[in-house]
């Protein structure tokens, strides 16, 4: 399917948001594409960076750019996750997309490669040594039969199951290395009156990080592998089982009441934390620095622990799930001045943005860092000492199969379809993505 096509289908009316958009001052020349002052040379920047303090940091970068290239003027639009993904689908399908621009990578950012909407990034990585700098798994997630298309900026986020140290204490709970144990845990907790597990899976992607853990500790890499590239399938025993395994921990009522009506970006889950009313979150390390920003106080009784293996699995209990990187910065084809946009974005991680980074709890994809916080360094050890990495189940398909999954993920959480249907959905889903390629 032509890439305007995919975009179309999975937005709706995109053609009549994008004209809305027009109207509101979208293109460019409008309010928010705003040509630079004095005949300087205008490079348009989106980001998703919108909670303080790192637009300031962020912005303070750009300001660094500027100053030492005073004939160019940097334009950021900033704005949220979710309003991000409609706004940059709109971008891409009517080809009217920003200089630089942020994605997670995977299927997505095929997409952009075969429309010809991105550059690619090899030589400005390789002349510039900036490679070098950056993680190397980092760089080979943003590669593409052999070229980089992506430059690896905000975070190493790998997710686990964050937890209250003080109830675990109070109970005497050890820290489970099996899945038998964290159930084990969870049953203790809820004979004290504690939840045991916070969500607010309103926006879908906040159980799939209950879900997409599972599939790994039970089966390994190999079946989401085969699944992807179509020579297996997401109705697999290790993708039934995980579906299972979720249901079964609803049924327990190991989660909180309501919890598909609730709102992830407001906090929710989070406040359910604060409160002692829930003891854990499986969630990304972006877990840090949001309850530091919110409630620093909680940080003291903040502790992490890997996801437990599967005791009847075959999947390596050190396999981490997440991304290297990740907001991923591409360059689009229409931009003037590639070379410049390139040297923009080495200035989102010089020294002064690598301070910026750690000190709200942030890891950045780059060699050599040195973290200050302990829960941040325990999660960074992981990733150092981990053999593999599952992506992200939503990022690593298309975005119409991605749609598909995150929303029978919320039905299978909401016990309203079973597992059998929720790995057929996904599968006829990514079947249909696949004979359209």
């Amino acid at each position: 399917m032509f890439l305007e096509e995919l975009y179309y289908e999975k937005i709706g009316s995109v053609r009549l948001l994008f004209d809305s958009y027009n109207e509101l001052g979208f293109c460019r020349g409008s309010a928010i594409f705003r040509a630079g002052g004095g005949g300087q040379k205008v490079i348009e920047f989106w980001h998703i960076q919108n909670v303080d303090p790192a637009p300031t940091f962020i912005a303070n970068a750009v300001k660094r750019f500027e100053a030492a290239n005073p004939d160019y003027k940097v334009n950021i639009n900033i704005t949220a996750n979710d309003a991000y993904k409609q706004k940059i689908a709109i971008a891409v399908a009517s080809n009217q997309l920003p200089d630089v621009f942020m994605s997670w990578t995977g299927g997505t950012t095929n997409e952009y490669i075969k429309a010809g909407r991105i550059i690619d990034l090899t030589s400005y990585m390789n002349t510039t040594g900036f490679k070098n700098k950056l993680l190397d798994a980092a760089v080979t997630q943003a590669t593409v039969d052999g070229k980089i298309y992506g430059v690896p900026v905000e975070n190493v986020s790998i997710e686990g199951v964050f937890y209250n140290k003080d109830l675990f204490a109070r109970y005497n709970i050890k820290i489970p290395t099996t899945i038998a144990e964290l159930e084990a845990a969870c049953d203790t907790l809820k004979a004290n009156g504690v939840t045991p597990f916070s969500l607010a899976n309103m926006t879908q992607w906040t159980g799939l990080m209950y879900y997409q853990v599972l599939p790994t500790r039970h089966g390994g890499l190999e079946p989401f592998a085969k699944a992807l590239n179509g020579t297996g399938s997401f109705e697999d025993p290790a993708f039934v089982w995980a579906a299972q395994k979720i249901q079964d921990w609803v049924r327990k009522g190991y989660f909180n009441e309501g919890f598909n009506g609730l709102d992830e970006d407001s906090g929710q889950s989070r406040t359910l934390m604060y409160t002692d009313r829930c003891a854990m979150q499986v969630q990304g390390n972006w877990f840090v620095p949001n309850v530091g920003g919110e409630n620093p106080d909680y940080l003291k009784k903040l502790g992490f622990f890997p996801f437990p293996a599967d005791e009847t699995g075959t999947g390596n209990v050190k396999t981490v799930t997440g991304t290297m990187g990740d907001n991923f910065y591409h360059i689009s084809s229409q931009c003037k001045y590639p070379e410049k946009a390139f040297e923009m974005l080495t200035y989102l991680l010089d020294e002064q943005s690598l301070k910026d980074r750690i000190a709200i709890g942030r890891i950045p994809p780059v060699k050599g860092v040195k973290l200050t916080d302990p829960v941040m360094q325990d999660i960074f050890n992981q990733v150092q000492q981990a053999p593999d990495i599952q992506f992200w189940y939503d990022q690593s398909l298309t975005n119409e199969v991605a749609e598909v999954l995150k929303t029978a993920s919320q039905e299978l959480f909401g016990l309203t379809i079973t597992p059998q249907e929720f790995v057929r959905r996904w599968q006829a889903a990514h079947s249909a993505a696949l004979r359209q390629r």
